[in-house]
């Protein structure tokens, strides 16, 4: 079983969603970066539900830093965080014990780990496990806002509802939409929050979720990050965004518009201003043969419609495999995309970050 992410600076995680604690540690972060615990803790707020159309599990999120910071720094020890589970209710679970719940990793475990899982809220597998991702994101983001880089994801869609895309050509306007979205609950550079909230409240009303479309971008990350075919960028990224369960496609750019498109339309042809190479426009995502080109990275991300809902499905017996009728009780979001936008934000920061560390060394994180 793997649990580490990265290669210069990596992320290995822990714990299981009605276990005692959760955690993460980052191995490789460089000393002297200033860690704020409260930039920590808004990181986390943003993850946590809010409202009655969210999950009922509100969980504090006290976080503990066991290592890897002293004074407020980085000391260039692993990072260990560690955040407790205290709202746990593992006796919604008891009487599906052996039921398979769709689109659920249950089947799997249970088959993986020979019936020996933590199956108690999805065990390993929950969506809980994101908070130490979230909370060492911060770190990291902290990190990257040092150097110039910004990192920020907004709701692209979701039940028919659209918001405005990032501005993937001008870094000036980026930084602020950027700043915009990561500065609010429910992240949305145009006014359709309230469309938006009664489009999830109507499929909670009829005991069903429903999923969308995030977006992620990325301002100020200098040309040269990363490297070609296995190493590259995107690639680095798309694992790390395909990691989190709740996320099934992801797109660079233009994406699958590429399909329906041309090479004299959609090629991002270059320019010269003030001594920086530009383009006018970014349709590959700031992101050629596996490398950063300068201009700003942006991704969009398919989320999935939470796979616990409160209807009747078939499924199997894990113990006879027999046919088998579940209803899945217990306290789930009717849709997670809300909730993911901070977890999709700290995972590029972490592969960021390792990136980084990979072309330039420590060195880059360490200019003053």
């Amino acid at each position: 079983m793997s649990n580490i992410l990265g290669k210069n600076i990596t992320l290995t995680l822990f714990g299981e969603s009605h276990g005692s604690a959760i955690g993460a540690v980052l191995d490789g972060m460089p000393c002297g970066i200033e860690v704020d615990e409260g930039i920590i803790a808004d990181a986390l707020s943003r993850r946590r539900p809010r409202g009655s159309g969210e999950t009922a599990r509100r969980e504090a999120d006290n976080f503990k830093i066991a290592s890897g910071v002293y004074n407020g720094f980085t000391t260039g020890e692993p990072i260990c965080i560690i955040i407790e589970n205290g709202d746990t209710r593992s006796g919604d679970y008891e009487a599906n014990r052996y039921l398979a719940r769709p689109s659920h990793a249950d089947y799997v475990a249970h088959i993986a780990h020979k019936g020996f899982e933590d199956w108690r809220g999805g065990g390993h597998f929950s969506g809980r496990l994101t908070a130490p991702i979230v909370a060492l994101g911060a770190i990291c983001r902290k990190a990257l806002e040092g150097i110039g880089i910004t990192v920020g994801t907004h709701i692209l869609e979701c039940g028919g509802v659209c918001d405005q895309n990032f501005n993937a050509v001008d870094a000036t306007v980026l930084k602020r939409q950027i700043a915009e979205v990561e500065s609010s609950q429910f992240p949305l550079l145009s006014p359709v929050q309230e469309k938006m909230e009664a489009a999830i409240e109507a499929v909670r009303m009829d005991s069903d979720s429903i999923g969308g479309t995030i977006q992620t971008a990325v301002c100020g990350l200098p040309a040269g990050v990363g490297e070609p075919w296995f190493g590259s960028l995107d690639g680095a990224l798309a694992n790390a965004m395909l990691s989190i369960g709740g996320i099934k496609g992801i797109e660079f750019g233009l994406g699958f518009g590429f399909k329906e498109s041309t090479g004299s339309r959609c090629n991002d042809e270059f320019y010269s201003e003030d001594g920086r190479v530009k383009t006018y426009s970014n349709n590959n995502g700031g992101i050629n043969g596996g490398y950063s080109n300068g201009m700003p990275v942006v991704f969009n991300c398919a989320v999935k419609p939470t796979p616990s809902i409160a209807r009747e499905q078939r499924t199997i017996d894990m113990r006879t495999q027999e046919n088998a009728v579940i209803k899945v009780t217990g306290r789930h979001d009717p849709a997670i995309i809300r909730r993911i936008c901070p977890v999709a934000s700290a995972m590029t920061a972490i592969v960021l970050c390792d990136m980084l560390k990979g072309a330039f060394s420590n060195d880059i994180f360490l200019k003053k």
